[in-house]
């Protein structure tokens, strides 16, 4: 690589990172007052412990010999022994997706997760989950193979993580959410955001970051040929997510608000990670305002079907993943249905979909229940209802009085 390439890789490996605040401060501006502190260190703890493992073994876990391995062996370059200077910076920037996969996941149980039972969770969950399915879609394994495996069908199209990282996600939060059970109090209206302008905060942070998660494994193609597109995409996309969450919102509500743009916001960067590469800016502006719609229509599906998805995972990721990875097989450049192509490359994109948000869910189940039944998941009614910071963590987000703290 020449330094160019080198310092877009630091860059953009550096965006990447910045995205886990991000999202700190944008579920904890969603929460209340006294739950805010928890909420955040659910995305600190994340990026200790997962940045750990990752350096660890996880590397040496997300590269596979062929399609029919399931990861790669943990110790083949534990500690990323033997690694080149390029090679660490590839690492260093796969660090920052598995941190930010499993950050996402913690917005499904706010308000009512033990941290030493989420960072159990975190822990088994990315070596089982997050690190093999990384092999699968990215380093060589049996969804990279896909096409050549079906006979000849187009490549599956995952440039940044529609699969990996937000679908896998989404999946394993529906899990955890249906194992923590519903909160105390659950009903539509009846959990209000403590800090608007966190919120915003925390949008505007992953938006900055995502320009990195979507161009920076441009720093490994010589000349970073397809950057302009990602990065108009990233763009647009998420621009049109925005005016269609506000549509729906104002005629669901009758008024447009700031937490629906900075969720709109999300949910265009969500569907349009792993189309970024292979969609006309034209098609990525389409692509922003069906997913903005779909998944500001899909949030409330929680109050129909009873499971307490406390901060609308399940809605933005997994829904704006389908969405965007689906999205994909109608309209990819070439290969899509209605872009000179046929139905192949919708058919390997909803196998792999299906596939992650299988293995995810049935994974995160089984590992929730088994934290919830040996050492507990959640806490105690008592200490929902007063707020978890000071019984988790002996620390309050703000020194307000009494009366001022809801």
């Amino acid at each position: 690589m020449d330094t160019g390439q080198l310092a877009w890789g630091i860059t953009a490996t550096a965006l990447v990172l910045l995205m886990t605040p991000g999202v700190a401060f944008f579920y904890g501006g969603l929460v209340k007052a006294k739950s805010v502190v928890s909420m955040m260190m659910m995305s600190f703890g994340a990026l200790a412990l997962v940045g750990v493992l990752w350096i660890l073994y996880g590397w040496s876990m997300s590269s596979v010999g062929g399609a029919g391995e399931f990861a790669g062996n943990p110790f083949a370059a534990f500690g990323l022994a033997g690694l080149d200077n390029e090679g660490l910076l590839g690492a260093a920037f796969g660090a920052t997706f598995a941190i930010i996969t499993v950050a996402l996941i913690s917005g499904a149980i706010a308000d009512r997760a033990k941290f030493g039972a989420w960072m159990v969770f975190a822990g088994i969950w990315s070596t089982v989950v997050y690190f093999p399915v990384a092999a699968w879609v990215w380093g060589g394994g049996w969804i990279l193979n896909l096409g050549d495996l079906l006979g000849g069908l187009p490549s599956v199209i995952d440039y940044a993580g529609g699969t990996a990282v937000h679908i896998n996600a989404g999946a394993a939060a529906l899990a955890l959410s249906i194992v923590l059970g519903r909160r105390v109090v659950f009903q539509k209206g009846a959990h209000k955001p403590h800090n608007v302008p966190l919120v915003l905060l925390g949008a505007g942070l992953l938006w900055f970051g995502w320009f990195g998660f979507n161009a920076g494994a441009e720093f490994l193609a010589e000349g970073m040929p397809g950057v302009g597109l990602i990065v108009v995409n990233t763009l647009g996309a998420t621009a049109a997510a925005i005016l269609g969450w506000l549509v729906i919102e104002k005629l669901k509500d009758g008024k447009a608000t700031a937490v629906g743009a900075a969720s709109g916001a999300v949910t265009g960067l969500v569907a349009i990670t792993p189309a970024c590469a292979n969609l006309t800016p034209g098609f990525a502006l389409l692509l922003g305002v069906i997913a903005g719609i779909i998944s500001a229509l899909s949030v409330d599906l929680k109050f129909k079907f009873g499971y307490d998805d406390s901060l609308d995972v399940v809605g933005i990721h997994l829904v704006g993943g389908l969405v965007g990875t689906l999205y994909l097989g109608l309209f990819a450049i070439d290969t899509g249905l209605f872009t000179a192509g046929d139905f192949g490359q919708l058919a390997v994109q909803a196998i792999a979909a299906l596939a992650v948000l299988a293995y995810s869910f049935v994974v995160a189940l089984v590992l929730g229940f088994a934290i919830e039944k040996t050492m507990g998941f959640r806490v105690t009614s008592e200490d929902e209802v007063a707020g978890i910071d000071t019984i988790v963590h002996g620390e309050e987000g703000y020194q307000l009085e009494e009366d001022q703290r809801v």
